[in-house]
Order: C-alpha cells, then structure tokens, then sequence
C-alpha cells in the first residue's frame, strides 16, 4: 500500500562552520555566492540534501565541492529553522563544526561558489541567509568546548611551544591568561611530551617545542577533563 503525505514539507539544507587557526586570529573558512539569492555574497558552505544520503554524508560533500576541503571531521552544532531565513522556500538547516590545522588544507572555489577564503571571526563580511547566526553559536560551542576537551591536536602545528599554545587559548577565548599559571595546569595534566628540540629561524630566543602524547590526548578526548583557566 502506498502512502502519501497530505502536508507541505520543508526543503532541507546543510551548513559547515569550519575553523582554522591563523597567526593570531580565529579564522572561518566561507565561500562567495555565484548564484541568486544572495549572489557574489559571503556564506558559509553547504547545500540541499540528497534524498538518499545522510545529512553527514551531505556535509561533507558539500564542503568538498564548494571548497576542496576533504576528510574533515565534522560534529554536529544545530538546526536552524526560522520560517523566513531563505527567501527561495521554507528551509531547515542542520549546522556542523569543524577544525582544522590551515597549513594542511588548501581551499579552492568550485561548483556554486564563485570564491573560497578564510576570514577572522572579528573581521567578518556580511554573511547571507542566517549565517552570522550560526557562526556565533559554533563559536560559542567551541568557547565552551576548550573547557571540557584538548582542542589543539586539530589546530595546533604537530610540534608547537608552550607560548603558541596559550595563544590559541587567548584568541579562542578572546582574553589574556596569566602565563605562569596556565603553564602550570597544562604541564600538569600530562597531556604534552618535551621535544629536544627548539624553534628554528626565530628572531627572538628559540622556544623549547612541544607536542602531544597522543595515547593521554585521545583518552582525555574520550572521558573529557576540566580545565578551568
């Protein structure tokens, strides 16, 4: 017996906030718009979901045909689905996260997207549909997430010094740690593994360079920790 269903349905989009770590900045990967609505405007990348693959699967396609990005671990964030936020239909959004070490993905612009570039957060253009909205909440769930998971391994250098890492702290949080006490309570989780090795090519004194045990990083992922700073 076939069914058929008496109600209008909603179209169904997905959108990826994807994070990079700049020199000193929090940057977010967006691309621009070749087509209406919103034409030659700033967006996040994403797209309609084909109705046979998962809102994951949809993502990360998404992202690779707008961008290039490709195998990128995706979490998801939210739904969005006020009845005004695409001009085209009623749409309902499903938004992922993700972060990335920007020295490891080339980004290039294809398919829909006109262009592809990295933006800081606190320098952002005006973004189409609601997507100023959900960049702010995945910054703020990846403001609350430092607190309760070692976010570094995805943004970090695989070989980094202490300084380095308190700054990527700094500019997530967007505030300043007192340094003595932020090496204190990193150094304490024995979470980092001392390189004998230091800085090359730096004009200032070469800093003693770190990386991350990855066994303690990997168990602190899965069982989450506080780290109150």
């Amino acid at each position: 017996m076939s069914h058929t269903y008496e109600y209008a349905r909603a179209a169904l989009t997905v959108d990826c906030v994807v994070f990079g770590l700049g020199e000193d900045e929090l940057e977010v990967l967006l691309i621009r718009r070749a087509l209406e609505p919103f034409a030659n405007r700033w967006a996040l990348p994403g797209g309609f979901v084909h109705i046979d693959e998962t809102l994951e699967d949809a993502a990360l396609r998404e992202l690779e045909e707008e961008t290039g990005l490709r195998k990128v671990y995706l979490e998801q964030l939210y739904s969005f689905g006020a009845i005004d936020r695409d001009p085209r239909e009623r749409v309902v959004t499903v938004a992922y996260y993700a972060l990335v070490k920007l020295s490891d993905h080339k980004v290039r612009a294809a398919t829909d997207a006109s262009d592809a570039a990295w933006f800081a957060v606190s320098d952002l253009p005006d973004l189409a549909f609601d997507h100023a909205q959900i960049v702010d909440m995945a910054l703020n769930r990846l403001r609350a997430k430092v607190r309760y998971q070692p976010i570094g391994f995805e943004l970090l250098a695989k070989k980094f010094t202490l300084t380095q890492l308190q700054r990527m702290y700094e500019v997530i949080l967007e505030r300043t740690l007192d340094k003595r006490n932020f090496r204190k309570k990193i150094l304490g989780m024995d979470l980092l593994v001392e390189l004998d090795e230091v800085q090359k090519d730096v004009a200032h004194r070469a800093a003693r360079l770190y990386k991350f045990d990855d066994r303690r990083y990997r168990k602190l992922v899965k069982q989450g920790f506080s780290f109150e700073i």
